[in-house]
């Protein structure tokens, strides 16, 4: 192999062919690589047959599960906001048109033992059953406000400075109760933890306003959609793209090996006794472990059901969150779930999943909150797995390492790791200022068959 890279991506993990795409895009020549003869590293989705060798060991599932081909569960499942970075870089990169969309039927959070819908509009606050009749109104108040501001026009933050204000002190002026702090921090604006509240509240209204906007796109029960056939499909299309624009794919790569020069800077990859050049790697942190630490493990139960989950309004696809606080936990567990709607599984069948980040080394017990609000299930899987993130210095050693997925089902962080990843490989900013109806074409072709 003569040839010189600019870049070089081991791993075909989401988040990686995300990166050869926006790079190939760019103009720049990438060379993607990977041990496995399948897309999707970490982030791939498995049929049934697959699915079984994986956690029982062998290849014979039951026949009353029906064909394993029609199961595409996936391994890190997420939602996408409708309106959400993810969605923009879709649309930036044009993959819209290799996939299809469909909106998420629903959006719950978990309160006091039981599930309901996230109210999101100063109307649904009115008719939550979530709050007492008082602290409607007072919500009320802050929903109409969360509408009515828009983060250029300083007349719309009623005099506040929202850069210096902290989202405690604006939400304390609406006097909301514990409860109400809790969903509208977890389920709508979507942070993992409570540290939020002492952070400027600009970043706390722009990610409410996120999830309104994406409410409002396909006029669903929720701000989410997904693709038909599960994520398996997109970094598939990530590929796709990047070979148009002149990348090139490797599978099946073994002992793909980061070669190093006398001063620790990466100059190309080996394997199988060649070795590719490169002016920089990108990869996932199985690729460089001696430059990555361990930060965290995540417990997940994949369930195989033959119905919705229940109080969901018989949602065929839907996502929970049970904020920390409900479960007396440091983090929050979600609860996903998908089905034949989106042609991840057969008729009458759902894929559900139950994720946390670990916090004691008995991941079943941890997980019970959320598996006991699933009623009855065909099969239950579990796994763990550790979370890593890169200590290396970029510019020493020419290696950009993206971080483990998280526990989260929708995809903000993920695509927030994406973009910074972006910005120091290239030294630019990734504009994502892009037309959003571009996308929306597939959602609602597919809602009205």
């Amino acid at each position: 192999m003569d040839e010189e890279y600019d870049v070089i991506v081991l791993g075909t993990g989401l988040k990686e062919c995300i990166l050869s795409g926006l790079l190939s895009v760019d103009g720049l020549k990438v060379l993607h690589m990977d041990r496995n003869d399948y897309y999707g590293g970490d982030s791939t989705s498995l049929n049934l047959i697959k699915l079984w060798k994986r956690f029982r060991g062998n290849d014979n599932p039951p026949e009353n599960l029906g064909s394993g081909k029609e199961y595409n569960v996936d391994m890190i499942p997420k939602f996408m906001m409708a309106n959400g970075s993810l969605v923009r870089v879709l649309i930036h990169t044009n993959v819209t048109k290799y996939l299809k969309f469909k909106a998420v039927d629903g959006s719950f959070v978990y309160n006091k033992g039981k599930i309901y819908k996230v109210p999101a509009t100063d109307v649904e606050a009115l008719k939550s059953t979530l709050m007492g009749l008082f602290e409607k109104r007072r919500a009320r108040k802050f929903f109409i406000y969360v509408q009515d501001y828009e983060e250029n026009d300083p007349k719309s933050h009623e005099g506040l400075d929202l850069n210096k204000i902290t989202a405690r002190d604006l939400i304390s002026k609406y006097e909301l109760e514990d409860d109400t702090i809790d969903f509208i921090g977890h389920a709508l604006a979507l942070q993992i933890d409570d540290s939020y509240l002492d952070e400027p509240a600009m970043g706390f209204l722009n990610r409410m306003k996120l999830y309104a906007e994406s409410l409002a796109r396909f006029q669903g029960g929720s701000p989410y959609i997904y693709p038909m056939y599960g994520l398996g499909e997109l970094p598939q299309a990530f590929a796709r793209l990047s070979a148009v624009y002149g990348g090139t794919y490797m599978l099946n790569k073994p002992d793909c090996k980061v070669e190093f020069d006398a001063d620790g800077k990466a100059f190309g990859v080996s394997s199988e006794g060649e070795t590719a050049k490169c002016k920089k790697v990108v990869c996932d942190p199985s690729y460089l472990s001696n430059k990555v630490q361990k930060v965290g493990k995540v417990a997940r139960a994949i369930c195989i059901m033959s119905h919705p989950i229940p109080e969901t309004n018989d949602s065929h696809s839907v996502q929970v969150i049970l904020p920390q606080k409900q479960l007396g936990r440091k983090s929050d567990m979600y609860l996903f779930c998908c089905s034949y709607a989106h042609n991840v599984a057969p008729k009458g069948k759902y894929i559900a999943f139950v994720s946390t980040e670990a916090e004691t080394d008995n991941p079943k017990a941890e997980l019970k909150p959320g598996v006991d609000l699933l009623g009855p299930v065909d099969e239950i899987f579990y796994e763990t797995y550790d979370r890593f993130v890169p200590t290396n210095n970029q510019d020493t050693d020419n290696c950009f390492i993206s971080t483990s997925y998280d526990a989260t089902t929708h995809f903000e962080s993920t695509v927030k790791d994406v973009i910074a990843m972006y910005s120091k490989i290239t030294g630019k900013v990734l504009d994502l200022s892009v037309d959003l109806s571009a996308a929306s074409a597939g959602a609602e072709e597919q809602d009205s068959s």
